[in-house]
């Protein structure tokens, strides 16, 4: 495995884990295998490694959610949860231990927002056949919601959210 991919796997899982702030660079070069000199060679500095991480995550989670439907989005969470865990979002656990104040990380977190914002949109206007920018509002408020509930309530808060979803899509059909 190469250098930089195994220091972005190792950190994503501590920092997924412990947080941002209580993960230091001597836990994630233990978790690498390798020398701080290494890890910083490869990786940078540790808010330039937690927006690799970011990165990385954006990039499967987009991928997850290639769907066709709000309800087929849902599962896609129910799906993302029991492989990933439920500890809440990544990326804003990241924006809010770091207050949004580290350049690298706020702005990929701000991008996967609006990427994740611009998807849904998609997801609605694909399901319903025209575009519904206050119901893809609703959806993104609902699965950013049943993400966080999911820590404490579990795969229930997902379901909770698809059935609430399941209602504003059949109120907004002709």
């Amino acid at each position: 495995m190469e250098p930089r991919h195994k220091i972005v796997t190792a950190a994503e899982k501590l920092f997924d884990r412990h947080g941002y702030v209580a993960t230091g660079m001597d836990r994630l070069t233990e978790a690498a295998g390798m020398s701080s000199r290494t890890l910083y060679k490869h990786a940078g500095s540790k808010a330039q490694l937690m927006a690799a991480v970011l990165a990385e995550r954006d990039r499967r989670f987009m991928r997850r959610i290639k769907v066709e439907s709000v309800d087929a989005l849902f599962a896609a969470l129910e799906e993302w949860i029991r492989t990933e865990g439920a500890r809440g979002c990544l990326f804003l656990r990241a924006r809010g231990e770091t207050g949004g104040d580290t350049p690298e990380i706020a702005e990929v977190v701000a991008a996967h927002k609006a990427e994740f914002r611009e998807r849904i949109g998609e997801i609605v206007a694909t399901d319903l056949g025209r575009d519904e920018p206050i119901l893809a509002e609703q959806v993104l408020v609902l699965f950013e919601g049943a993400t966080h509930a999911a820590v404490y309530r579990g795969a229930e808060a997902i379901s909770a959210a698809r059935a609430a979803a399941a209602l504003l899509v059949e109120s907004a059909q002709p």
